[in-house]
């Protein structure tokens, strides 16, 4: 190997690594903002008097997707959602985010992982995000007299969305982080919901494409009431 070739070989590394670790840092803090706008804007939507409340416009293409999916997706399984989030809540104890991670790891304990599935649990945090207001509130059906409820009632509105929303990013900006990168990251999202939005008008596409989010469904469901 030539000389000035040799010599430039560790600065190359080093410029690799700097790369890798900027691109890293910047996944993390996208995945963290696409996550704090979607929370946000779940509890906007349960506080008193939010039903002429408009929510502030999405910080990104990937934010403004995220939104329309999650959303789509609870309304085409809101019950379901619901009650997983009432179980688990009732589950978890003082630590919500320890839960949830937890949860986290064992739904893609097969290995599948895809955007379906993350669509899955940004819907299922924000019914979290409803439950733990109403909890603090005293509204809807909130788990009242559950063991560790007091604890849990300093973690609500802007500080449970800060909170849970550092779970998320934790998880897919770190420890799934190869999986976002090879998918493109948060511009393959924005792929995917484009795929999404074609076949919006095709009800029987639009199952097919999200079936891969029902087996998160199905996997929080087995968690959750097992």
């Amino acid at each position: 190997m030539p000389l000035t070739a040799a010599l430039l070989l560790p600065v190359r590394r080093e410029s690799g690594l700097i790369a890798g670790r900027t691109m890293s840092c910047g996944l993390w803090k996208e995945t963290l903002a696409v996550a704090e706008d979607y929370l946000s804007v779940c509890s906007i939507s349960s506080t008193p008097g939010s039903q002429t409340a408009t929510p502030p416009s999405p910080p990104s293409e990937s934010a403004a997707a995220m939104r329309h999916l999650a959303m789509d997706m609870e309304a085409h399984h809101r019950a379901r959602f619901h009650a997983l989030a009432h179980s688990f809540l009732s589950q978890c104890g003082q630590d919500p985010c320890a839960c949830l991670r937890r949860v986290m790891e064992e739904l893609v304990g097969d290995g599948l992982m895809n955007w379906g599935r993350v669509v899955s649990l940004f819907t299922f945090t924000g019914v979290l995000v409803r439950k733990l207001q109403e909890e603090e509130t005293g509204q809807g059906t909130g788990v009242t007299g559950t063991d560790g409820l007091e604890d849990r009632k300093g973690l609500a509105g802007q500080e449970s969305c800060r909170a849970l929303a550092e779970t998320i990013a934790n998880y897919l900006g770190k420890e799934k982080r190869d999986w976002m990168l090879e998918n493109q990251g948060w511009e393959g999202f924005c792929k995917f919901f484009a795929s999404a939005r074609e076949v919006n008008q095709d009800s029987s596409m639009k199952t097919a494409l999200f079936a891969v989010a029902g087996m998160g469904i199905a996997g929080l469901t087995f968690l959750l009431v097992r």
